[in-house]
């Protein structure tokens, strides 16, 4: 009897066919007039000054692994990084301390529960977290080394700017409005602490943490640090080197595991790509050695996420075959 070969569904060839500039730009456009009216979720509420965001504003970023920037709707608006900035931090504290050090003494897993959790840190027998809850990027913001506040903000400063392309500014009102509302995450951190989980002075971290969430940040300037991600550590624009290739899958991976929160499992399971929420309305997804995408809609789902970034990105990422555990 002969060999019967099955034919994947769609060749290697094939799938770079639908990365080229024509074809991201078409399925942008077919994503922004799917979506655009989509209705549903509601702007943070407990954070002020994201809840007076306009609720229509929508902006969709492409930034390819060789520099193509493609933008439509509002990509130019700056709005409230929040909780994407702490993929950057961490990047700076691996870049440090090293992989392992950061499985170590922060914790990798998902925690499987809000990204505020009390109980994520005291049902843990070992206080690990993850870097990408408030809790997890406190203790991150405590584990850079620097010498005092001013040193530790300008490392996460000059690395945020290389990532970005630019430097980003800290949005001040939304700085006043997420100090003056984060009690809850003083308790964590020195819930952290009591457990020898915190490596530095807290309310320094704590500081830190918010500012760094208070930056002002476009979708453009998040589809460009998202594409560093994508290009093993180098700025696609700037074509500088930003972080250590090898930190990129270590990165990439917190991401699978705890990018969306309590609602990571399932993104995982449809998309297939590490991402990251933040809940002034922003999601941004790599497709490593291909291409990132940002997404910004301020109404958000219960766990945080934007509703039309998420449907925006499955749909984007679906028709550009970027899910990475589908080889078909």
């Amino acid at each position: 009897m002969g060999i019967s070969l099955l034919w994947p569904h769609c060749t290697y060839a094939q799938k770079n066919e639908l990365l080229t500039e024509k074809h991201i730009r078409e399925v942008m456009q077919q994503a922004y007039d799917r979506f655009k009216n989509t209705s549903g979720g509601a702007n943070a509420s407990y954070i002020p000054y994201l809840a007076d965001i306009d609720p229509k504003l929508y902006g969709i970023a492409v930034c390819t692994a060789d520099g193509k920037v493609l933008e439509l709707g509002d990509t130019k608006f700056e709005f409230g990084i929040e909780s994407i900035s702490k993929v950057f931090v961490l990047a700076l504290a691996m870049q440090q301390r090293g992989p392992q050090a950061i499985e170590d003494s922060i914790g990798v897993n998902a925690t499987g529960m809000p990204f505020n959790s009390v109980l994520a840190v005291e049902l843990d027998p070992q206080r690990a977290v993850n870097p990408l809850v408030n809790a997890g990027a406190m203790a991150t913001n405590s584990f850079v080394k620097a010498s005092g506040s001013a040193a530790k903000w300008s490392m996460i400063d000059d690395l945020t700017t290389r990532f970005a392309a630019r430097r980003l500014s800290v949005i001040q009102q939304l700085y006043a409005s997420e100090t003056a509302t984060n009690l809850h995450n003083r308790a964590i951190a020195w819930l952290l602490y009591s457990y020898g989980r915190f490596y530095g002075d807290i309310s320094e971290a704590v500081d830190l943490y918010t500012r760094a969430c208070s930056y002002g940040s476009s979708t453009r300037d998040l589809a460009i640090m998202a594409g560093t991600l994508a290009n093993n550590g180098i700025n696609p624009v700037t074509k500088e080197k930003v972080i250590e290739a090898g930190l990129c899958p270590r990165i990439l991976a917190t991401m699978m595991t705890e990018g969306l929160y309590d609602n990571t499992g399932s993104w995982v399971y449809h998309t297939g790509l590490p991402a990251k929420s933040g809940v002034g309305g922003g999601i941004i997804a790599v497709a490593p050695g291909k291409l990132a995408i940002a997404v910004f809609s301020p109404p958000l789902d219960k766990s945080g996420n934007s509703v039309k970034a998420q449907k925006t990105l499955e749909f984007m990422i679906d028709e550009l075959k970027l899910n990475l555990l589908d080889a078909r």
